[in-house]
């Protein structure tokens, strides 16, 4: 069984740019603010979910570990 992930979107950061949502398309979605939110707020660890983490303009997403809260994004440093 792999890891779960704690997926958070600050959205008093987030600028609606879309970005998570196509690359993620299962794993966030915008309101009708077009305001992003995860679909789920915990899912299995998946690239896609990273990916679009990676990809905000604004570093609005942060991924922890469900349990540990260890962080997978951003990463410590």
């Amino acid at each position: 069984m792999g890891d779960r992930w704690h997926i958070d979107v600050d959205r008093s950061l987030c600028i609606g740019s879309g970005m998570c949502v196509s690359t993620a398309p299962g794993g966030f979605c915008l309101d009708a603010a077009r305001q992003s939110h995860s679909v789920e707020a915990e899912a299995d660890a998946g690239e896609p979910l990273l990916l679009a983490a990676e990809g905000c303009p604004v570093e609005a997403i942060t991924i922890t570990v469900v349990g540990s809260g260890e962080p997978v994004f951003p990463p410590e440093e």
